[in-house]
């Protein structure tokens, strides 16, 4: 049996290209190698993602992000002292996925004939098509608004293909308030919120704080989705839904992609202590998340997956049975083995995703 095309709704690839400096057509057996003996970041040698492994795993499509945070002088949070220097790290960014559609490894999908185009390349693989050769089909994300300088500049973000966008990352934005923070979006929010509604691009509620949360629900009428959350039912703590806030997704017709960094799959994760082995992180635990959203959605209509995997961890704080990307295929059958149906499992492997997309581009 073929093995499902998965959707994975959060990839920081750019961001390992140019800040780690991680060639992606290279195997991660290969990355790991050329960071042996690196120490200027805890998961250096322990890379999950390349093009290979997404490929071998059938991650045919994902979100991609761009990111670069605006951080005041003298902040704890690492970011870019300038709104236009964080501007200037994403066209960067941008350019690196340029230059890897130009290279085949990737093709930008910003419309409903792109997606349903990718779809059935994939798809062309179940009878032979050889995957190994296939672009990965993205959908252009920004975790964090900082870096919009103007509306203007998302107005130009969104003709470059920009499609989905976080308002907020960690800490205090400019235009919300993330994860660690608390307090609304203010005037500017609701102004990149009307314009985004405006250009049709999605509002990734990933990373709001509670406040922001609810007040950007209440402004924006637009297509919303969560590309990487769990659920605080689990693992108490502000970023993570709590199940009201998963209500309000599902009545919105959202799609939660459940992540797999360990801190939001257990309770009380100490870092620089804990370990996926000694605290036994699995992805038992990453189908609890899909299962609790299910099941306060009331169907498998509404979880995904968003894994997140290298957004600053590997394997040294993730499930412990992921070496690489590839191995997402494992999820399937974890969800059949808990009597998920094979409708269900192809919906939460990629289905509501590209459910979504068709609705919201339709």
């Amino acid at each position: 049996m073929t093995p499902p095309l998965i959707f994975d709704a959060h990839l920081d690839l750019s961001m390992n290209a140019l800040e780690w400096n991680r060639d992606l057509r290279w195997t991660v057996a290969e990355i790991r190698e050329s960071e042996q003996g690196m120490t200027d970041r805890p998961d250096r040698g322990n890379g999950t993602v390349s093009f290979d492994a997404m490929r071998r795993g059938r991650v045919g499509i994902c979100v991609a992000t761009q990111i670069a945070r605006y951080v005041k002088r003298g902040s704890p949070i690492p970011g870019w002292h300038s709104q236009e220097q964080a501007w200037a790290q994403t066209q960067g960014q941008l350019a690196w996925y340029r230059a890897m559609e130009e290279a085949g490894e990737l093709t930008h999908i910003g419309d409903a004939a792109a997606l349903e185009r990718h779809r059935e390349h994939w798809s062309a693989a179940e009878a032979g098509y050889p995957s190994e050769h296939a672009p990965i089909g993205y959908v252009l994300s920004l975790e964090g608004a900082d870096s919009i300088v103007t509306l203007h500049h998302l107005e130009r973000a969104y003709a470059q293909g920009l499609r989905a966008v976080g308002p907020a990352h960690y800490g205090p934005g400019v235009y919300a308030q993330g994860t660690n923070a608390t307090g609304g979006i203010g005037e500017k929010g609701r102004a990149l919120l009307r314009e985004m509604e405006r250009l049709n691009i999605i509002l990734d509620a990933t990373h709001l704080c509670d406040e922001s949360f609810w007040e950007s629900l209440e402004v924006f009428r637009g297509p919303v989705w969560a590309s990487h959350n769990n659920c605080r039912a689990l693992v108490p703590h502000g970023r993570q839904f709590s199940d009201d806030q998963l209500k309000a997704l599902v009545a919105r017709g959202a799609v939660v992609g459940v992540v797999f960094d360990a801190w939001m799959l257990v309770s009380d994760w100490v870092r620089g202590s804990s370990t996926p082995q000694n605290r036994g992180v699995t992805l038992a635990q990453v189908a609890d998340n899909i299962d609790h959203v299910c099941q306060v959605a009331g169907d498998a209509l509404h979880a995904g997956i968003g894994s997140d995997l290298d957004g600053a961890f590997g394997t040294e704080q993730g499930p412990a049975d992921i070496d690489t990307i590839a191995d997402l295929q494992k999820l399937p059958a974890l969800l059949a083995a808990r009597g998920y149906s094979a409708d269900d499992v192809e919906n939460v492997s990629s289905g509501n995703f590209l459910r979504f997309l068709r609705t919201a581009w339709s």
